[in-house]
């Protein structure tokens, strides 16, 4: 499988307030390793605190790392080719308030375009496209402050499909969203996926995402406490709740059955499982 991004043993440390002993640094990632493959989506999960922000500004070169190394498509990152790099990648964060800056939602989703230096004419088609994959050609006049916050996050992401990228970056972008724009930005990722193969990265605290995705990394004061498969991260619950995070809650559901002596079989990821399998237990009684 083709590598897209990586790090080998990063560590990444802020410098504390100048009241602080000058030698005490805190210490955000350490020691962190993780390979990203094409086509693949990855879910990065942890409580606050736990170096997930971190760990997104540094595959986008925000910040680079203290030691250890970040590639992405293959290469270093590095300042010489931090530019180039990046317009390989589509980063949707997460308030997307903060990534307006064209008047209408059509000149938002040109400005990176534009920075590229891509031709008007395939500027255009780009644009049109992009809009369309996210169901927001409507919408292409619209001044983007005006739109809902679903509808936002639709044109965050047409912005980031319209590079073209191979890598798309969510960082917390549903967090902000009610039930309905999460289930609208997760569906156009998911169609993306199906339609061409888009590489993911979600840095996410919403269990749909971590469930659709292929692979969960678990952070955890700055380390990477787990990695595995959605259903193996979940079957490790009672870890998981110790650090603070959720589980989904069919699986809550299932174990609070089988503690109440119903026969449920099986950790059941989604509620779609639980009540197929209530439904096959009660007609079977």
């Amino acid at each position: 499988m083709k590598e897209i991004a990586s790090m080998h043993h990063v560590t990444f440390s802020y410098e504390l307030a100048e009241e602080e002993p000058p030698d005490v640094q805190s210490k955000a990632l350490d020691d962190v390793s993780f390979t990203l493959y094409e086509g693949e989506w990855l879910a990065v999960v942890g409580h606050n605190g736990s170096g997930k922000s971190t760990l997104a500004k540094l595959l986008i070169g925000l910040l680079f790392p203290s030691s250890g190394e970040v590639n992405l498509f293959l290469e270093h990152l590095t300042e010489d080719n931090l530019w180039e790099t990046r317009s390989r990648m589509g980063i949707v964060f997460q308030n997307p308030d903060n990534q307006f800056v064209g008047s209408t939602v059509q000149d938002d989703v040109a400005f990176a375009l534009e920075n590229n230096g891509v031709p008007h004419e395939v500027m255009v088609k780009r644009v049109h496209e992009a809009l369309e994959q996210v169901k927001m050609t409507d919408y292409i006049n619209h001044e983007p402050h005006h739109l809902s916050g679903g509808q936002k996050q639709r044109v965050g992401i047409a912005g980031a499909l319209a590079l073209q990228p191979e890598l798309l970056i969510l960082d917390e972008a549903t967090s902000m969203l009610d039930p309905q724009g999460r289930e609208e930005v997760i569906e156009i990722v998911k169609k993306l996926r199906s339609e061409i193969g888009l590489t993911v990265l979600s840095i996410t605290h919403d269990l749909e995402e971590v469930l659709l995705a292929d692979r969960v990394l678990v952070m955890n004061e700055g380390k990477v406490l787990m990695t595995g498969t959605p259903e193996e991260i979940f079957q490790k619950g009672a870890e998981l709740e110790s650090i603070g995070l959720d589980l989904p809650f069919a699986l809550r559901v299932s174990e609070f059955l089988r503690e109440a002596d119903v026969d449920i079989q099986g950790n059941h990821m989604t509620e779609e499982e639980l009540v197929n399998e209530l439904w096959t237990f009660h007609f079977s009684k």
